[in-house]
């Protein structure tokens, strides 16, 4: 069972008989240690935007915004930024409707076009969004790139990387102390850190989420673009259009999300909730 359901839900009352005799086995400092830990957790379960869901996050977020600059920073001297002046201004301008949609004034938004034939995206916490050229055909036009940005933005306004983050900390909290998991300086924590926001750090490549961190990214992207004025019908042929991309099998980007059928089905179902927010905004600039 996650940590997360377990802490979050009523599981944690249910379970609370089996949890007290587990408990009697350990000495008192262990119990004490044990029960004070619970307490923070709990005390940290926050509410995922729009979708409601309940998530463990032990990150605040004023550090997981210096983490992500950091990660940003550390891509961005890998990478060269594209020389595609229209594609590159493009990408800001959906950019910051986008950003608007996603209403975080403490985020210091940036939208970077680099040059790169992989089909990825990412955004960090703060708002650093970084494009890969090689996406762009998939997109098509500024509507397809509105799906991605919005995707791309729903992992860093959910905060799906200090939930993975959380996670990691977890497995370790008997062991290690969390100085140790945030510590600074040590190039083993920062790649920690850069795969906990789905980015390689050798090669600045997308690394997976989990797929229910993938699908709650669509939902909120479609509200994401949506509110920016974008049609969020035009989601479903753009995934179509990634999925035949990669023939039989995904292409890496979409190696760990749903698969096409249920991602397309979850969509339409959306659909519903989120044209009425697109037709309110549509004749917005």
């Amino acid at each position: 069972m996650r940590i997360t359901a377990f802490l979050c839900h009523n599981y944690f009352v249910n379970a609370n008989t089996n949890m007290n005799l587990w408990l009697f086995r350990w000495p008192g400092w262990t119990v004490s240690f044990i029960a004070l830990a619970l307490g923070a957790l709990l005390l940290s379960c926050q509410t995922v935007p729009i979708t409601g869901r309940q998530q463990l996050d032990l990150i605040s977020s004023q550090e997981e915004i210096k983490m992500g600059d950091a990660a940003y920073g550390n891509v961005l001297k890998k990478s060269t930024l594209s020389h595609d002046a229209t594609g590159a201004e493009m990408v800001r301008r959906v950019g910051q409707r986008i950003a608007a949609a996603a209403d975080r004034p403490d985020y210091h938004w940036e939208f970077n076009l680099v040059e790169e034939k992989t089909p990825n995206a990412f955004c960090l916490p703060g708002g650093k969004v970084v494009v890969y050229t090689g996406i762009l055909k998939y997109t098509q036009d500024e509507n397809g790139l509105a799906v991605v940005l919005g995707h791309e933005t729903a992992h860093a306004l959910a905060h799906h990387g200090a939930e993975r983050l959380s996670q990691q900390m977890m497995t370790q909290i008997a062991a290690e102390s969390a100085a140790i998991v945030l510590g600074k300086g040590d190039p083993q924590t920062m790649k920690s850190i850069e795969q906990a926001f789905g980015i390689g750090a050798e090669y600045g490549v997308l690394l997976p989420f989990s797929r229910e961190h993938e699908s709650e990214a669509d939902h909120i992207g479609l509200y994401l673009m949506a509110e920016a004025g974008y049609d969020p019908r035009g989601a479903v042929e753009f995934w179509k259009r990634m999925m035949k991309a990669g023939g039989g099998k995904p292409p890496e980007f979409l190696s760990t999300h749903p698969s096409d059928e249920h991602r397309v089905r979850q969509i339409e179902n959306w659909l519903p909730e989120v044209v009425p927010v697109y037709e309110k905004h549509k004749a917005a600039p």
